[in-house]
């Protein structure tokens, strides 16, 4: 594990917290008739040309940005009987364009991501839906039955969502936090797999740590799929596939699961290291 020990970022008290200030407030309500899967013709144009130029652009400036390597890319087509039906990727949170890299490692399939909804009210709100962000109702309860409905179907459907299960990005945090349950949850009332995918730190060379300013560089790797255990009862097995994908994720980012400093679910979990 490599710890960059950056004082850049002002990390929270709890874990899940979020410290990104969003300037912006668009008003929007996410309520029961909110789309929160957008199938119109006009969203789905405007959602096409977004993937051309991240397939053109986006996509091959990662190395250079973010200096992203990508591992494991051989499960998706070992399993790729297994995933077809629909799967939830799971993994850290620890940059603003790591669900970039996600969508360019999982290709060419094109996923959806639940996202903190004042990151869809804010100022790239835009952006966020069109590169398949889903904002998570924060408060009212049409809202969040709408928006379990629609994500079950989508997956039913065979869609592929990642899920930030930390609850925030902590950018160049080294270890992995407690994960929230709902992920699990998710896949167990499904019967679909969880995919996890784990992004590790490097030391950057002298010229990105010198002259670009970055503190560190990446290693995304895809893990193999995992999945709920029948033998157990309904909340057992939610709480033991999260503890799961939580081992497996640490392992794939290069952490020690025996040295990480936290629980593997989140329990209003405080941060330790200060």
């Amino acid at each position: 594990m490599y710890d960059p020990h950056s004082t850049r970022y002002k990390y929270p008290d709890f874990t899940d917290q979020h410290y990104l200030v969003v300037k912006k407030n668009n008003g929007a309500v996410f309520d029961e008739n909110y789309p929160y899967i957008d199938n119109s013709k006009g969203f789905r144009f405007k959602k096409w040309w977004v993937r051309v130029l991240l397939n053109l652009i986006v996509f091959p400036i990662c190395p250079i940005y973010m200096g992203l390597r990508i591992k494991g890319r051989k499960n998706l087509k070992k399993y790729k009987d297994e995933l077809a039906n629909g799967a939830i990727t799971v993994s850290n949170h620890i940059h603003m364009w790591d669900y970039i890299a996600v969508m360019k490692a999982i290709r060419p399939r094109k996923p959806r991501v639940l996202v903190w909804a004042p990151n869809v009210r804010g100022e790239n709100g835009p952006l966020v839906r069109l590169v398949g962000g889903i904002p998570i109702p924060d408060g009212d309860l049409g809202g969040k039955v709408a928006c379990n409905k629609a994500v079950e179907q989508y997956l039913n459907d065979g869609g592929f969502l990642q899920i930030y299960a930390e609850g925030s990005m902590w950018e160049c945090y080294p270890y992995i936090r407690p994960f929230h349950t709902g992920a699990a949850s998710l896949a167990c009332r499904l019967n679909k797999p969880i995919l996890p995918i784990g992004f590790a730190f490097r030391k950057p060379s002298w010229i990105r740590r010198h002259i670009f300013k970055q503190e560190v560089a990446i290693t995304l790797t895809i893990g193999e799929p995992l999945y709920k255990d029948d033998n157990l009862g309904e909340g057992e097995q939610r709480i033991d596939l999260t503890k799961r994908m939580h081992h497996a994720v640490c392992l794939l980012a290069d952490v020690d699961p025996n040295e990480n400093i936290y629980e593997p679910i989140f329990n209003k979990s405080k941060r330790i290291d200060k």
